[in-house]
């Protein structure tokens, strides 16, 4: 893997200290007649009883992203009668979400992410107090917004925020409760606790960059985030409350296609240098780390970018360039733009000798990500005439097709 520089970000006080107690039992919120009513189910669990009830209603869990997994952990920790439920996420519902996204109707397309899912939790159980942290997760904010809450759900889709909030974590003490979906599997396990492993020593370094695509690029089958995230939802009240077996220590694999499961016994990694070795002391770039620096904002700006607009007018002129699509076939398949040159970004290395470095090169995906890399890799390679369509084929469609 080829080495970068990591820029450390400072923190002030970091508590590597047990989490915080949810409350002593004689200090635990009381239950009103209607909650007691509502969650009549539970309490007639002789292992869950009043007193975790109370416990649950006690609780203050973080769920990062409102989408696929974080729209099942979500619901079923809002009817569960978890007291406190924070959402991190920076997104508007896209149609493309409502597959798998069940926090989120048609109705609520072009809406705030964070409001669409307030407002179903609310119908939920308007008993739960909904905090909405409305920015994406990063080393500047992260100690600051985990560290109010209890336990963590991770309901990520990329490795950088993965290891950020393992990090998190393990710095301030908080369980993180994993997932991740791909295609037809799916994986679940409790990282981070006093005793057990971290996602460190599961994956003590990430994938190279551009090797594992995200669900917008492999796709995945709708049910599955909630399985995977109805798990997560499940572990996170056993925590809560303090009974069963997790799943620290154990990792569960599930393939939807044959529902077979398996669990992978996990160990804490001695020389891990999060939970080990604690040697990760603050947080880091994990752009960096993980090889996606080419999406910052230090990067992009060495890129060039060009609008929809200006690109549909460069078509319209018949102007001499190359344009690349680096999305996958099946994208493609649905829709595209005439004339371009289907080059998937996992084969960019393999096509290169086929492009013309002296020629204007226009390189497009979906939402910009990819043809940034693409854009980046390709300088890298000596070409110096190119760009990045900003904002991608929902830009296109937007400015161009519907403007």
């Amino acid at each position: 893997m080829t080495s970068v520089d990591l820029h450390f970000f400072p923190v002030s006080v970091v508590n590597q200290a047990d989490p915080p107690a949810v409350s002593d039992a004689d200090t635990l919120p009381t239950l009103t007649p209607d909650e007691r009513q509502r969650y009549a189910r539970h309490i007639a669990l002789e292992s869950v009883g009043l007193e975790g009830q109370r416990r649950l209603k006690a609780a203050r869990v973080l769920i990062v992203g409102a989408g696929g997994l974080g729209s099942p952990a979500a619901l079923y920790l809002a009817a569960a009668g978890v007291g406190t439920i924070g959402l991190v996420d920076n997104d508007v519902v896209d149609v493309s979400n409502l597959q798998r996204q069940l926090l989120h109707g048609t109705r609520d397309v072009g809406r705030s992410k964070l409001e669409s899912a307030r407002d179903r939790l609310h119908d939920v159980n308007p008993c739960v107090q909904v905090q909405l942290h409305a920015t994406w997760l990063t080393s500047v904010n992260a100690l600051d917004i985990i560290r109010a809450y209890d336990i963590v759900v991770d309901g990520t889709d990329n490795f950088a925020t993965r290891y950020l909030i393992n990090d998190a974590c393990v710095l301030l003490g908080r369980p993180n409760v994993h997932g991740s979906v791909f295609q037809f599997d799916g994986q679940a396990s409790v990282f981070a606790t006093a005793d057990g492993p971290c996602y460190r020593c599961l994956f003590p370094v990430p994938p190279p960059a551009g090797t594992v695509p995200n669900c917008a690029v492999g796709g995945v089958l709708g049910v599955l985030p909630g399985l995977i995230g109805t798990i997560q939802a499940l572990e996170t009240i056993k925590l809560i409350i303090g009974i069963g077996e997790t799943l620290a220590g154990r990792l569960l694999i599930l393939d939807a296609l044959t529902m077979h499961t398996r669990t992978v016994h996990l160990d804490r990694d001695p020389e891990c240098p999060a939970c080990g070795t604690r040697t990760i002391t603050q947080l880091i770039d994990y752009d960096a780390f993980c090889g996606t620096a080419s999406l910052s904002t230090a990067v992009a700006e060495t890129v060039h970018q060009i609008t929809p607009v200006a690109l549909a007018a460069r078509i319209a002129r018949h102007d001499d360039f190359d344009l690349i699509d680096v999305r996958e076939p099946h994208e493609a398949a649905m829709e595209r733009i005439d004339g371009a040159r289907l080059i998937p970004l996992s084969t960019l290395t393999a096509a290169l000798a086929s492009l013309d470095p002296s020629r204007d090169i226009v390189v497009h995906c979906r939402s910009g990500g990819r043809s940034m890399a693409a854009a980046r890799q390709l300088q890298t390679a000596g070409f110096t005439r190119v760009s990045s369509l900003a904002g991608g084929m929902l830009r296109w469609n937007e400015d161009v097709h519907r403007g």
